[in-house]
């Protein structure tokens, strides 16, 4: 079949046309009609955000890999993102959860970290060239952005992409794979909200310290949030594109300096600007979390993050061809081998430590879905808890690059050649 040029080639046609499919995908996602309800009740707002764009870009509207608004995306808007997301950090607040919501939430990024490892290594036995292959198009690669998505999320999977060079066809299948493996345990984990009274009473669990928490939670929401003004989100720019100028400066000189100096550690992404670039952002939002700057959370820090997020979520779409799935559907087990690894871990530890489920299934999904995904499994036990979601999902984004960076060279270590 002979390749044609796309319909639409003009970038700021495409950024156009994206952004009315991610106000379309939130207007009807918070709608009260009925059959919308109904709707996204079974499809998630996320997946949307994924799917829809890249119907441009498998229909040849547009050609994603043409366009340089994924370039702009992950270069701009993600590290400024993963600033505004990690500048609310308030650790004190993390530790006054309790050791248990902490165990829980280490103890699901541990499953991801294991899980992939060990669902590589079980596939192989019996199919190793399903998880062979070599160059950007190696299933370990492609595993290193779910990695990436389930600690954290799409920033740190984009942060993965661009660290391990992985192919736009695998990474199609990735982020399918990853959207709706992830969606399914979403749903038990609602399912298990619905239930968490009974599940704390069988497994012993004390629930009392949540009273205290919506109390809290409730109380902090109302003595600091306020309605922002015109010079609040100016400093959130120039704070989110600060740091992200500050990143690339020391990326792009840092990066060549190990890659002449330290060739050997091109192997473990040191030398790649782009891995340095995130963490040099993470961490420079990390240091701001303990100055006044933090307080620009109270004005919609985050949300701004999160709106950078979902152009940037909607850009990896557009580069995606939904028909690659059906080529690679052999994969969708690998997913699943995965996830039933960090779920039986997770689930374990909970019941040995008589976890409340709500830790369990926060935790869980902090790791899984991030900040995406966190609040609305948090707000599932009570309201006032969501910001609880949003809390352990940064922790997922500050941990996030380093552990799925990990994460991959064990994939790396043991993916058959």
């Amino acid at each position: 079949m002979t390749e044609s040029a796309a319909l639409i080639s003009n970038d700021a046609i495409v950024l156009g046309i994206i952004a009315l499919m991610l106000g379309l995908v939130f207007k009807t996602s918070t709608s009260e009609h009925k059959m919308l309800k109904a709707f996204y009740r079974y499809v998630p707002a996320l997946l949307l955000c994924y799917f829809l764009p890249s119907l441009l870009n498998t229909f040849n509207i547009i050609d994603g890999d043409k366009s340089q608004l994924y370039y702009v995306a992950s270069r701009y808007l993600l590290p400024a993102s993963l600033v505004l997301l990690t500048l609310s950090v308030d650790f004190k607040r993390i530790f006054a959860l309790g050791p248990k919501a902490l165990i829980m939430f280490l103890t699901g990024t541990l499953g991801i970290v294991i899980g992939g490892p060990i669902a590589i290594m079980l596939v192989a036995l019996v199919s190793p060239e399903t998880v062979g292959g070599n160059g950007p198009d190696a299933v370990w690669r492609g595993m290193t952005t779910i990695a990436g998505s389930w600690i954290g999320g799409g920033a740190n999977q984009v942060a993965m992409k661009e660290t391990y060079e992985v192919g736009n066809d695998m990474f199609s299948v990735m982020v399918t794979i990853d959207i709706i493996v992830a969606s399914i345990w979403m749903a038990v984990l609602l399912i298990m909200a619905s239930r968490a009274k009974q599940l704390d009473e069988k497994n012993g669990a004390n629930t009392d310290a949540l009273d205290e928490l919506k109390e809290t939670v409730e109380a902090f929401q109302r003595k600091h949030s306020r309605i922002p003004q015109l010079p609040d989100f100016m400093y959130i720019l120039a704070i989110a594109f600060g740091v992200t100028g500050f990143a690339h400066l020391v990326s792009d000189n840092l990066a060549p300096w190990i890659g002449t100096n330290y060739p050997v550690l091109a192997d473990y992404s040191l030398a790649s600007k782009f891995f340095w670039m995130i963490i040099v952002a993470t961490t420079g939002g990390l240091m701001l979390s303990f100055t006044k700057a933090r307080t620009m959370e109270s004005v919609g820090a985050s949300k701004v993050g999160s709106a950078f997020i979902y152009v940037l979520v909607a850009s990896i779409g557009m580069k995606m061809n939904i028909l690659a799935i059906f080529e690679h559907y052999e994969l969708f087990i690998v997913g699943i081998i995965w996830m039933l690894v960090h779920a039986s871990l997770i689930l374990i530890v909970a019941k040995a430590i008589k976890a409340p489920t709500f830790y369990m299934a926060v935790g869980s999904q902090a790791n899984v879905g991030g900040a995406a995904s966190a609040p609305i499994v948090a707000a599932a036990f009570h309201p006032s808890l969501a910001p609880v979601g949003v809390l352990l999902a940064v922790l997922g984004y500050t941990i996030g690059s380093a552990a799925a960076w990990f994460c991959g060279q064990l994939m790396r270590l043991v993916a058959p050649m």
